[in-house]
């Protein structure tokens, strides 16, 4: 009876040793995850071919499936990735696989990004012939004109829109009216220079004109310059945006990152620190002043 009783303790002491060790592991990302969703990007960052991108997206998503199938796939980090994999797919199976995992991802970590969330569920109830409900899928006409797919504005409400960071209604009809508004690009095609252009946007109205002045627009032409190499002509990007719009962080922050990488350290903490004092939650500007300092 006693070596019985013993047995019993030792076993508990095993099993309960067991449980902690198992309440330490720490659950990892997947980094081939991570490696495949960098290659789905890399695709769409360089010249576009699409009959080899559709390959590799269908290889993509079969090595995706295996690491499901074997149990490879585990944290929220790699649900969001793979999620993303198949959100790139081009039918209603891959579009309810991507929503299903984004879901898996979110419910393992609250705090994600919402908005891949909204997209997803637009994209796959489009793919089966229903309309969305947050509003984030638009279409170009032949024509050139831009439209918002068929929307059931009635499931979701605005404020449910703000908690994924989807636009408002309002927001969206604004961002159509913009969509379908001339590109500055225009006008350097037509030979003007950037100076040109800084002092032409200058004399415009952001609401009335008949060119796209929106926040977003200067700062995606301003990174496009900096890939190519114009630092100086993006900095007159990026410094115009600031003047556009004196109460947005994110352009004091990107001016503050084309600064950095033209070398004026001086004047890219002053464009931080503007950042940061206009959003404290800025972590990027917290992150590269930390640096800099």
């Amino acid at each position: 009876m006693r070596t019985i009783i013993l047995l019993a303790i030792i076993v508990g002491v095993v099993s309960c040793d067991f449980r902690k060790e198992r309440a330490r592991e720490t659950i990892l990302d997947n980094e081939e995850l991570l490696q495949i969703f960098e290659s789905d990007q890399a695709d769409r960052n360089q010249h576009i071919d699409w009959s080899i991108i559709q390959k590799n997206d269908s290889m993509r998503e079969a090595r995706v499936y295996e690491l499901l199938d074997s149990n490879k796939v585990r944290t929220s980090a790699d649900y969001n990735y793979a999620a993303l994999i198949f959100h790139h797919g081009e039918d209603s199976v891959a579009y309810g696989m991507a929503l299903k995992l984004m879901k898996k991802s979110l419910e393992l970590d609250s705090t994600g990004n919402k908005w891949y969330l909204a997209v997803i569920t637009d994209r796959y109830l489009l793919s089966i012939n229903k309309p969305q409900i947050y509003g984030t899928q638009y279409k170009r006409l032949e024509d050139g004109t831009v439209l918002r797919e068929e929307l059931d504005s009635t499931k979701i409400t605005d404020a449910g829109r703000i908690e994924y960071g989807v636009e408002t209604l309002a927001e969206q009809r604004e961002k159509i009216i913009n969509l379908n508004r001339k590109k500055l690009t225009e006008l350097l095609d037509e030979g003007k220079t950037i100076d040109e252009l800084v002092l032409f946007v200058r004399n415009e109205d952001p609401k009335t004109s008949q060119y796209d002045l929106r926040e977003t627009w200067f700062n995606h032409f301003g990174y496009n310059l900096m890939n190519e190499g114009r630092k100086e002509d993006a900095l007159k990007i990026f410094k115009l945006n600031t003047e556009l719009y004196p109460d947005r962080y994110n352009t004091f922050d990107s001016y503050g990152e084309c600064l950095m990488e033209s070398g004026d350290n001086e004047n890219a903490i002053i464009a931080f620190k503007k950042s940061l004092e206009l959003n404290p939650e800025n972590e990027h500007a917290k992150e590269v002043l930390s640096k800099m300092k």
